[in-house]
């Protein structure tokens, strides 16, 4: 169910990367994906940002119980768990670069 004031054909206005990562992660957001023909379906503007620039492979060696749970919280919110870690480095990259 779309929130009041939002119209199907656009994602409403965020006030932040993580009020944006929130709500695409929430019911409404996948929602509202599900909404959307498939031919104009584009996903998040903030995973389609990341995903716009060069990346680099690396290997990255995890406990055993994290990348499971980053598996469990990226089914929940409808998402592949390498995005949703891209997303929560990314985000942790910002959060301490604004301390600095």
């Amino acid at each position: 169910m779309m929130p009041k004031g939002v119209e199907s054909s656009k994602p409403p206005k965020f006030q932040s990367e993580s009020a944006e990562a929130d709500w695409w992660a929430s019911d409404e957001g996948r929602a509202f994906l599900k909404q959307q023909p498939s031919k104009k379906r584009k996903g998040s503007p903030l995973v389609a940002k990341l995903g716009g620039t060069t990346s680099v492979q690396i290997a990255l060696r995890l406990p055993g119980p994290d990348l499971e749970r980053a598996r469990e919280i990226a089914a929940r919110k409808g998402i592949g768990y390498q995005t949703l870690l891209k997303m929560l480095v990314h985000e942790g990259l910002q959060r301490e670069a604004r301390r600095q």
